[in-house]
């Protein structure tokens, strides 16, 4: 690991202000970045410390919108009996996330702003609909995603909380590195006020939306519809772990499951 300059920030303002400051990296749960830190694919010079700041912690119910800190861990979002009773989808999300360690050291906020293309929480963002909430702005979930681990974040822009609308219908499904746990390919599947919205992770550059599935699944919200949408190989990542062709299978087959498995 390279040396670094620590800082622990004690409110919000002051962690962005250190960030625009230094040019560093906000640190939350520390599970992508410390180990990207160890592994020499990161070197932020400073890091700024989010830790200690109370306000963006916790989980609450603000009428059909369920409103959960950036520092909230994945293990209390797994936990919580509020998400379980308003989006179940996200806590059986957040309980497949990793390992124990990983779920009670690993934060959403952390997780969104470092836009893994495998991770698991953008799917359930992009499906939901969910509004990402920031010291500066709020950012909609499809306006949030840029590419490989690349968000609308400025560089001194910190989450404080994600917004999510309370679904009809929900589920997540799949298929996990057995490994890492991350998604070799996941899908998220929403029933809304709004219409379908189908959200992939893991089988491109960065959490997308399945357009083709969802205009099926508006016609008719069945496994049998998802499944018999043929999804293009052409953008998928193809590597060790799945060709994309595979990928491109198992989307359709996940969405079929997922949509199954929400109602």
């Amino acid at each position: 690991m390279y040396a670094i300059e620590y800082q622990r920030a004690k409110s919000v303002a002051d962690a962005a202000a250190a960030l625009a400051r230094t040019g560093g990296k906000a640190l939350a749960g520390g599970q992508s970045l410390v180990g990207a830190m160890k592994l020499r694919l990161a070197n932020p010079g400073t890091v700024v410390d989010l830790s200690g700041i109370a306000e963006l912690k916790g989980i609450k119910k603000e009428g059909e919108t369920l409103v959960i800190g950036a520092l909230t861990t994945h293990a209390e979002v797994a936990s919580s009996a509020a998400v379980k009773q308003a989006i179940p989808a996200l806590a059986a999300l957040a309980e497949g996330i990793g390992d124990r360690q990983v779920r009670n050291r690993g934060t959403i906020g952390g997780s969104l702003a470092n836009n893994d293309p495998a991770a698991d929480y953008p799917a359930a963002v992009l499906g939901l609909n969910a509004t990402v909430q920031t010291n500066k702005r709020k950012i909609a979930a499809d306006d949030f995603f840029k590419g490989m681990y690349e968000t609308a974040l400025a560089a001194d822009e910190i989450i404080t909380a994600i917004s999510f609308p309370v679904p009809k219908k929900a589920a997540y499904v799949k298929f996990p590195n057995p490994a890492s746990r991350f998604a070799l390919v996941g899908v998220f599947v929403a029933q809304t006020g709004a219409g379908v919205r189908v959200a992939v992770t893991g089988a491109g550059a960065h959490v997308h939306r399945a357009t083709a599935i969802e205009a099926a699944l508006a016609k008719s919200f069945t496994a049998d519809a998802a499944k018999a949408v043929k999804i293009s190989a052409a953008s998928l990542n193809n590597d060790l772990h799945g060709s994309a062709e595979y990928r491109a299978h198992l989307v359709s087959v996940l969405a079929g499951r997922a949509v199954a498995a929400a109602g």
